[in-house]
């Protein structure tokens, strides 16, 4: 996991495109979505094994004297506690993906389909002539591209405060 954390993502970038090419997803979002689902980031597991490191045992001890099964206690004891971590993983991770720029240039070849760093992209100097951006419309386009990324962050910042401030008991 920690090899992961520290190779470059430049590193992986051709075998991934070979891999995709391979398998028919190139100019699909797959290859935007399916690794972001597999946890293939290795930062963000690292989080949440030091965040229910972080727990107290005995939390866990208290819930098997009551008869908990191993699967009980996870899902009823670890994963309330987790939340906050929970959150915050799919914050990071919303925002990483939202602005991932190399990701879509290198898979998605069609216009209709790039995303908004993409848009933006395409939209400034559009015509390569050396003539201005129309600005305007541009930060018009900025702005709108920032508001789902202004709605998690809102829907989530309960939780990110609660991660702050948490010991482990409610």
């Amino acid at each position: 996991m920690l090899v992961t954390i520290l190779l470059p993502a430049q590193v992986l970038i051709i075998p991934q495109y070979i891999a995709f090419h391979q398998i028919g997803w190139l100019n699909t979002y797959l290859p935007l979505i399916v690794p972001r689902w597999l946890a293939t980031d290795g930062f963000y597991i690292f989080l949440m094994v030091q965040f229910i490191r972080g727990l107290p045992t005995e939390l866990d001890e208290a819930a098997k004297m009551d008869g908990g099964s191993h699967f009980w206690i996870f899902t009823r004891v670890i994963v309330p506690l987790a939340l906050p971590a929970m959150a915050t993983v799919a914050l990071f991770s919303f925002v990483q993906s939202w602005n991932d720029f190399l990701g879509p240039l290198l898979y998605i070849t069609t216009p209709s389909k790039f995303t908004v760093p993409l848009g933006l992209t395409a939209f400034t100097n559009s015509g390569g002539t050396g003539a201005a951006s129309a600005w305007g419309p541009l930060f018009a386009m900025c702005v709108i591209g920032l508001g789902p990324v202004v709605a998690v962050f809102l829907a989530t910042q309960r939780f990110l405060s609660e991660g702050i401030a948490t010991s482990g008991f409610k």
